[in-house]
């Protein structure tokens, strides 16, 4: 049985688990029921596969989307894991297939829908050995929820059905509320709650107030410009909007599209697998609908319209940067959109809370100071420092005297007795004749082109603020006018100073945006490029997404580290031993021809290598060996036996301490020259005596079987005897242990 460190390493190519990930781990593999709150692409997946590949038996995922189960499973299995996806989609005979390999215990992990789980329920509960439950999204379950799904609902039978199988149920995001619902609807008592940490540092946070629908475009367009050959995702609010953006991108040659629930099944398969397969740079999503894949390589996320709340808004740009790497966020705010969204809000079932949510994701949008403190402290994770990495840090907003500006707006507002919207406002402090100002005759009023001095885009910026300030509000059931709070007056008949903050200060915030967060994935490296067309390739060949071969900071990696044998290849971020036989000599290929290294070099530098490693290992085990022996000697004093400090170790003693060391039983038989029957004896003296760990060893579904027959048949001492009553199914070794142990107990 490999350790959760080795499976890491095996399976996934990492060195080392991200925090909170190992305790989780341990969790689970002690049958103990878990709720994990991490952040998309925080590494919530490693938490349920890994222990799934430690245990015996079957992993069942509860998945809510087909692309997301297809996605997943489509990973698994380029890292040498059995995975498979029960699924409307499949075929009547895929499905029949799957469910045949679930019988002979030959799938590691089984994405499954909660309908279809607790459909074909009984039959798992026949035919299945079910290692845990893992229940991905779960804060689908809840009505308290971002994304509420009643089907989510039945998942509490499994705990009644399934008592002993641990359960971990994993979300992204879930405020407190929430999180005890999840709890309590899985039916999940003591379960652990795990919360990681919410800080995606490698995202930029940038905020961009009262722009028009021109400003968007060309903003949006230097966004993607920035970017080449890079993917982004635009989260728009309406269907019509992602379409029509979607179209104006089409327009100047930039591969895009839209996505969104109003679309065909079979057109929105074809987006999402275009967009995964590196065909597509953007698409123009709606706000309500996810995606559900999981591409790594994402470099800009694009909110066009303010979004309901601030899980849906961390959710979202979470898509981007899994791997790491810098990645662009902007958020897009103006008063229409809070109209709009309030308006959904007051005709939801659940008002207040919704009103609420909106109300922080204001906030967050109106903030002055570092946005990550914000994002983190709303998930309950306070930061007592600035990020330096959003655009309240990197540019600090500038201030100015704001009283005349006030007193213009506050006016304009009296003298249309307070019968105005923003939009009006604005036509009306720029003196503009639209249709709506001349029907009411506001043409006519003192204030008329006041404002002329000040644009369009700075306008809406200042009202904003006063809004934001209290000077003003928004009467949401009066046409949303704009009406001046009891603050507002006391400014107008005291002629307070007011202080507004600049939005002369945006266009340099762009040019420092675009120059400082440009994507270090070496784009003008002639190897990353060679090294991604291989990727390309190979992806095609599997029908794979790229970044189901390698992520782009696998690729990053290479290219700067620049590996020619497969020994150092292994070593890079992210390459398991699966994806190193499949398809590593393709990548050392592209190296070693792009720098034109011979055959006979690379020859050399494996010799070297090798000779390298040799004596790492030789080192690291007679280190081991020494550790090992000092341990077995200090536990043989502490037993009352005499030391054999000073004097050769006996034979037994010298096969526990190599085994202590971390040598298998093969490779003690091979050191000593003995035969491996012969070195399970002397283990099987030292589990007895208590020395090793009986684990180490066997399975406890081993210990059971055989302990289970020794009960029935106590006096039996024959191993063939036991071997035959087991049918065959346990080695004459395995049995020598568990009876040592038992003799021990």
């Amino acid at each position: 049985m490999k350790s959760i460190h080795e499976i890491l390493k095996y399976y996934f190519g990492y060195d080392e688990f991200r925090p909170l990930q190992e305790e989780i781990i341990n969790h689970v593999l002690n049958s103990s029921d878990a709720l994990v709150l991490m952040p998309t692409g925080g590494g919530k997946s490693l938490c349920f596969q890994v222990p799934a590949l430690a245990m015996r038996g079957t992993a069942i995922v509860v998945s809510p989307l087909i692309a997301l189960m297809k996605d997943q499973t489509d990973g698994l299995k380029a890292n040498g894991i059995a995975a498979a996806a029960l699924h409307s989609n499949n075929s009547d005979e895929e499905n029949d297939a799957i469910m045949k390999s679930l019988q002979r215990g030959e799938i590691k992990m089984l994405y499954i829908s909660p309908e279809s789980l607790i459909s074909g329920l009984d039959w798992i509960e026949s035919h299945v050995d079910v290692s845990l439950f893992a229940i991905d999204e779960a804060h689908c379950i809840s009505q308290w929820g971002h994304d509420f799904r009643p089907e989510y609902t039945q998942l509490s039978t499994l705990k009644e059905r399934f008592p002993q199988v641990p359960t971990v149920a994993l979300t992204a995001t879930a405020d407190r509320i929430t999180r005890e619902d999840i709890l309590k609807q899985l039916a999940l008592k003591d379960a652990k709650v795990f919360v990681g940490s919410f800080d995606r540092p490698n995202l930029s946070l940038d905020v961009r107030t009262g722009y028009g629908t021109k400003e968007k475009l060309k903003s949006i367009l230097s966004i993607i410009s920035n970017h080449p050959k890079e993917a982004g995702i635009i989260y728009c609010l309406t269907r019509k909007t992602c379409e029509n953006l979607a179209n104006k991108l089409q327009q100047r040659n930039i591969k895009a599209a839209a996505y969104h629930a109003g679309l065909s099944p079979d057109v929105r398969e074809k987006v999402q697998e275009d967009f995964s397969a590196d065909k597509l740079s953007v698409v123009c999503a709606t706000i309500a609908f996810g995606m559900g894949i999981d591409k790594s390589n994402i470099r800009y996320i694009i909110h066009y319209n303010l979004p309901k709340s601030i899980e849906n808004f961390y959710q979202e740009i979470g898509r981007g940067g899994r791997d790491g790497l810098p990645t662009e966020t902007v958020l897009f705010y103006n008063v229409q959109d809070l109209i709009m969204l309030r308006k959904f809000a007051d005709e939801s079932g659940q008002s207040d809370i919704n009103q609420e949510k909106l109300k922080r994701m204001q906030e967050y949008a109106e903030s002055q100071v570092c946005r990550r403190r914000i994002l983190l402290n709303y998930f309950n994770e306070l930061s007592d420092k600035n990020c330096g990495n959003c655009d309240n840090c990197q540019n600090p907003p500038q201030h100015i005297d704001g009283t005349i500006i006030a007193q213009k707006v506050l006016s304009a507002i009296i003298r249309a007795k307070e019968e105005m919207d923003i939009m009006l406002t604005v036509d009306v402090l720029l003196g503009r004749l639209s249709a709506k100002v001349r029907e009411k005759r506001l043409n006519e009023i003192k204030t008329f082109g006041a404002g002329r001095e000040i644009g369009w885009k700075d306008w809406n910026a200042y009202l904003l603020q006063l809004i934001q300030m209290g000077l003003i509000e928004i009467a949401y059931h009066d046409h949303s006018h704009l009406k001046i709070t009891s603050l507002g007056w006391r400014v107008i008949k005291n002629r307070e100073p007011i202080t507004l903050t600049s939005p002369n200060d945006i266009a340099a915030r762009i040019i420092k945006k675009t120059s400082t967060n440009k994507i270090e994935t070496s784009q003008d490296n002639a190897l990353y490029e060679t090294l991604r067309q291989t990727r390309t390739r190979i992806a095609e060949a599997h029908n794979w997404p790229p970044y189901v071969v390698l992520s782009n900071k696998s690729l990053k990696e290479m290219a700067e580290k620049k590996p020619l044998t497969i020994n150092a290849l292994g070593q890079i971020h992210g390459i398991g031993n699966n994806k190193t036989i499949m398809f590593g000599s393709d990548f050392l290929l592209a190296i070693r021809q792009f720098l034109n290294v011979s055959e006979e070099d690379v020859r050399r530098i494996e010799k070297e290598e090798e000779q390298h490693l040799e004596e790492e290992r030789v080192s690291l085990r007679i280190t081991k060996e020494k550790r090992a022996t000092d341990h077995f000697e200090i536990s043989q004093e502490r037993k009352g036996k005499k030391s054999s400090k000073g004097h050769r170790l006996d034979t037994m003693a010298h096969s526990c301490v190599l085994f202590l060391s971390g040598m298998t039983i093969q490779e003690i038989a091979q050191e000593r020259q003995l035969t491996e029957n012969t070195i399970a004896t002397h283990l099987a003296k030292h589990i007895a005596s208590g020395e090793i760990d009986i684990h180490e060893l066997v399975s406890q579904d081993t210990i059971d079987k055989v302990a289970a027959y020794h009960q029935l048949n106590p006096e039996e001492k024959s191993l063939k005897a036991y071997y035959t009553a087991l049918e065959e199914t346990i080695s004459y070794n395995d049995i020598k242990f568990v009876l040592a142990f038992l003799s021990k107990e």
